[in-house]
């Protein structure tokens, strides 16, 4: 299940992506420690719109400080009952790679 915080901040930033005519392919994925929802954006964009794709990621993604109930437990329990413990989660996790060739069809 989606955590609301933050499909909320996936869909203003796939609305700001949009309103700025910068295509992005989104993709839904669960993060592995925590198991909780994740938007993945891939993003094609040209020198020009470069900086104005990393000032929309950052007005639109932030991390935070929240209890999450952890699948594991870290605290040795002998029932294997996890507690919650605090965490930081969502923000944005930027990888910038060149582009040798694109091709569109």
């Amino acid at each position: 299940m989606k955590n609301h915080r933050s499909w909320t901040a996936s869909n203003k930033l796939r609305s700001a992506f949009v309103d700025n005519k910068i295509p992005a392919t989104r993709f839904s994925s669960n993060g592995g420690f925590l198991r909780s929802g994740n938007a993945t954006y891939f993003l094609a964009v040209k020198d020009n719109q470069f900086e104005l794709t990393l000032k929309l990621i950052r007005e639109n993604s932030s991390a935070r400080d929240q209890y999450v109930n952890p699948p594991i437990n870290f605290r040795g329990d002998p029932s294997g009952q996890s507690f919650p413990t605090m965490a930081r989660v969502g923000g944005a996790t930027i990888i910038i790679l060149p582009i040798e060739k694109f091709y569109q069809f």
